[in-house]
């Protein structure tokens, strides 16, 4: 095993690496696998061939940081106000939700479409999405 981080091979029961301080598991400099330096864009070690899980991401779709489990009891109790929307960083989405649910009565409804989305894990936050 390797850190990836700063690539120095550590043993199995490590928690942290002890050059650079840093979690096992997290960084994306250096496959975990060899100890290579990857891409950080890369999905695969070019080397040895295996998967790399990016720190980064969040397991069922990019929720921009957030737990699934807050944003599904957020989405389900606020989401016709857009709260999730505002939570995960899509600002114009959440304002949008909001005149919806004031004008039309159909916040609810976009609402439920991302609580099947978030819970099924399709669901992908952009914060630069236009509405």
């Amino acid at each position: 095993m390797f850190c990836k981080n700063c690539g120095t091979s550590m043993n199995d029961n490590q928690a942290i690496c002890v050059k650079c301080g840093v979690e096992v598991g997290k960084g994306n400099a250096f496959c975990a696998n060899c100890g290579e330096a990857v891409s950080p864009e890369a999905a695969v070690c070019m080397k040895c061939g295996v998967a790399i899980k990016n720190a980064g991401a969040t397991a069922g779709g990019n929720l921009n940081g957030q737990d699934k489990v807050v944003m599904i009891l957020i989405c389900l109790f606020l989401g016709g106000l857009g709260i999730h929307n505002f939570m995960m960083g899509e600002t114009k989405k959440g304002v949008f939700k909001i005149i919806m649910s004031l004008c039309c009565g159909i916040g609810s409804i976009l609402a439920l479409i991302d609580l099947i989305k978030i819970a099924m894990g399709s669901y992908v936050a952009d914060p630069e999405k236009l509405v």
